[in-house]
């Protein structure tokens, strides 16, 4: 019976020793790791890690030994997963893009005692960061790094993990310890025990009805994230083969090398995807322009429900047959499904890549949630458009007076590490935990989210505006690539913009064939014509809103909004209260002539 997260490999590694469980790319070529294999080596860890001298609580949270990775996706992290669990110790992932200082602070409010980093370019950009971790007694590296122990030093002991520490391993014994990157102030450490992510496997995994066994998933989104890490043990189980990509510079090269049957991603990852392809269509002259945008606005009007007229379909197959069957080549060939979490997506996407034969399975969680509370089957009936889906098996949903999303369970976290009076203000007594979403229910079963409760905010004339709701209708513009609104206490609603320049110059070439087109982005938002495209796109969604929340002035960005440049969460969410502080004189300079 698979109670603890480790049990699910130990069960394929004994029904299916010789399947592929894990694959990555190693001087070129498709390396591939077996279930047993996987297990075997992981077990090998275990027991070097214990013969090492870790301490062998594993009842009390305070007292299990913290250990951290460092490092992008690739088997290694998974062995260390299952091997750090087996000692009864806690696996606390941290982002390689984050700052030497956040780094500093998470480790050291863990009390980590040992960090696996992948290779020398980490560890150079951290090691003076280890430095000031009080706690942390050793390194070790997957990659050969001079001066810096090798993880195979462990696996080389030989040794077996102590059978009398597993058996007291419980589903209530902690298992990770996630530090969520936050969009203010320091991280919080998501305390998740094996109950909480085993349950939200096991509840998942009849959304995952159309995996079968051998075949294949590629994996890009960090495993640090509890989306990508626990939907990774939904594929274990399911006999599926994880294939990593290289980088997240490679994914449209590996998709056409793995052949998956199914990928994980963003938004914000899915509308790069998007743009590549409209890019590809731009370039098109002649009927093969026009059979593109042709199949793109019947995407636009699909619907599983509502399937249209005899027509629309007979166009429909006609279109998937010439068009987008060459989307699906992009993809390998073989995709079913995209599972799609973190952060609201735009409706019109999730129509065109359903439409095209790419089932976009768009889902609710958070990190406290481990993470899933809801998602859109592959089935067609259990799917609604603009909408999270319907709750997984054994989580509740009800929305309180205010409409927030309140939510109960097994997945549910059992606290904030070391932080208790945050655990009392976001869990409630009889366990129904506040995610700060705000949502309505759409048939009675299908959740919807409407904004984010913090990111409501009300102007100057005592109106409310849900900021995400406008953002992601807007961003349906090919001209805009990210926008966040504001206006809190003022007396009008504006918008920074960050244009899609790619779009933006393809359009004045083709429109002002005699302007110089400057190189530089920051001299190009600069002019009228651009200026005015931009406002047009304004025009036409403005009038879906009411007027308290129509855009009345926008400020062009320059630069795309990124993580390295701070203005975005490891998992791609926009840092709002971030960007109103660095962009804070183009803000003001909105309402300058504005008694607001």
């Amino acid at each position: 019976m698979i109670q603890r997260l480790f049990d699910i490999v130990e069960q394929r590694s004994r029904l299916r020793p010789d399947s592929i469980m894990l694959s990555a790319k190693e001087n070129g070529s498709w390396r591939t790791y077996s279930s047993k294999y996987v297990w075997d080596t992981a077990n090998k860890l275990a027991g070097g890690l214990l013969a090492q001298g870790i301490d062998r609580n594993v009842v009390d949270p305070l007292l299990q030994v913290k250990i951290a990775i460092v490092s992008p996706n690739r088997p290694e992290w998974i062995i260390t997963d299952i091997g750090v669990q087996l000692t009864g110790a806690v696996l606390t992932p941290v982002y390689p893009t984050i700052s030497p200082a956040e780094i500093a602070y998470v480790l050291n409010e863990a009390d980590v005692k040992i960090v696996f980093v992948a290779n020398k370019d980490i560890y150079e950009r951290f090691k003076d960061a280890f430095k000031d971790v009080r706690s942390l007694k050793k390194i070790y590296s997957f990659d050969e790094i001079e001066g810096v122990a090798h993880w195979h030093e462990l696996i080389k002991l030989n040794a077996s993990p102590d059978q009398s520490i597993i058996a007291s391993i419980k589903t209530e014994t902690l298992a990770t310890i996630i530090y969520t990157s936050g969009t203010t102030g320091n991280p919080k450490g998501v305390m998740l025990t094996h109950k909480n992510i085993v349950s939200n496997v096991q509840d998942s995994m009849p959304a995952f009805s159309f995996a079968s066994p051998d075949s294949k998933a590629l994996s890009f989104l960090p495993l640090n994230h509890i989306f990508e890490r626990m939907v990774t043990y939904v594929y274990l189980q399911a006999g599926v083969s994880v294939y990593y990509a290289e980088s997240m510079d490679t994914i449209g090269l590996n998709l056409k090398e793995v052949k998956p049957l199914v990928f994980t991603t963003v938004p914000r990852l899915l509308e790069k995807v998007y743009e590549r392809i409209m890019n590809t269509g731009l370039e098109l002259t002649g009927i093969k322009r026009a059979l593109f945008f042709w199949a793109l606005n019947l995407g636009k009007k699909f619907d599983n429900i509502e399937k249209g007229s005899l027509w629309y379909q007979l166009q429909l197959a006609l279109a998937k047959a010439i068009v987008f069957k060459k989307w699906r080549e992009a993809l390998g060939g073989n995709v079913k499904a995209i599972v799609v979490g973190s952060a609201a997506c735009q409706e019109r996407l999730v129509r065109i890549f359903t439409a095209a034969g790419l089932v976009v399975m768009e889902g609710y969680g958070l990190t406290e949630t481990s993470p899933v509370v809801s998602v859109n089957r592959f089935e067609s009936d259990n799917r609604r458009f603009g909408t999270i889906g319907p709750l997984i098996q054994n989580v509740e949903v009800k929305l309180a007076d205010d409409g927030e999303i309140l939510t109960r369970g097994a997945n549910v976290t059992i606290g904030y590490f070391k932080h208790p009076e945050l655990t009392e203000a976001a869990i409630e007594k009889d366990g129904w935990f506040h995610t700060g979403d705000i949502g309505t229910w759409v048939e009675n079963r299908f959740l919807k989210i409407t904004d984010r409760k913090k990111e409501i905010f009300k102007t100057s004339g005592g109106k409310y505006v849900a900021p995400q709701v406008i953002e992601n209708k807007l961003k349906e513009s090919a001209f805009i690539e990210q926008m966040i609104v504001v206006g809190s206490g003022r007396k009008f609603v504006s918008a920074l913009i960050v244009p899609s320049f790619v779009q933006l110059r393809k359009y004045l070439r083709d429109n002002f064939p005699q302007l110089s087109i400057p190189e530089k982005n920051n001299e190009l938002i600069k002019l009228k014509e651009v200026n005015a495209i931009m406002q047009k796109q304004i025009d036409k969604y403005n009038p879906l809103f009411s007027h308290p929340e129509q855009i009345k002035k926008i400020a062009l960005i320059a630069d795309e909004w990124t993580i390295d440049s701070g203005e975005l969460t490891p998992s791609l969410k926009i840092k709002r209260k971030i960007i109103e502080q660095k962009f804070s004189s183009e803000i003001e300079a909105l309402y300058d002539d504005v008694a607001a």
